[in-house]
C-alpha cells in the first residue's frame, strides 16, 4: 500500500478477488489508480469510469474530489466495483448524510458474491458430461 494512502483516512473495498484502497482529497475530479491516470488504467471505456463515479454524481460532489485508489487482483470489472464500493464507504465516513444516502441506494453494502469452485466428475463448478442412456 502506498505510504500516501497510510497517512489519510482511506476506505476500503472488495468484489471476488479484487481489493482497493481508496484516498480522496479536496481537488477538480482527478482520478488516480494505480499510479496511473484513471481513463488509462479503464482502457479509455467510458462505462468503467461511469460506474466508478456515480456515488460522487449523485451526492452531486463530482469534479470537487480528486480520488487515489490502489487496486490489486480481479479483472477490471470487479476492480472496478471495488474501487467504487470503497469511494462510497470513504465518503460516507466524511457526513452522516452521505452515509444515509448511500446506504439507502445500497452503496455500502458489499457484493458478496465469488466464483463457485469446480467439483470432480463434472466439467465445471455446475457442469455435468452429457448422460446417454444407448
Amino acid at each position: 500500500m502506498n505510504s500516501k494512502l497510510k497517512k489519510s483516512i482511506i476506505g476500503f473495498g472488495k468484489r471476488k478477488k479484487a481489493t482497493a484502497y481508496v484516498s480522496i482529497k479536496k481537488g477538480n475530479g482527478n482520478i488516480i489508480i494505480n499510479k496511473l491516470p484513471g481513463q488509462k488504467y479503464l482502457q479509455y471505456n467510458e462505462e468503467y469510469l461511469k460506474a466508478l463515479l456515480i456515488p460522487l454524481k449523485l451526492l452531486k460532489l463530482k469534479n470537487t474530489y480528486d480520488i487515489q485508489a490502489t487496486v490489486k487482483g480481479g479483472g477490471i470489472t470487479s476492480q472496478v466495483d471495488a474501487i467504487k464500493f470503497a469511494l462510497s464507504r470513504r465518503l460516507a465516513k466524511l457526513s452522516i448524510r452521505n452515509h444515509k444516502f448511500l446506504k439507502v441506494i445500497g452503496f455500502l453494502t458489499c457484493d458478496t458474491r465469488i466464483k463457485e469452485r469446480k467439483k470432480y466428475g463434472l466439467k465445471k463448478a455446475r457442469k455435468a458430461p452429457q448422460y446417454s442412456k444407448r
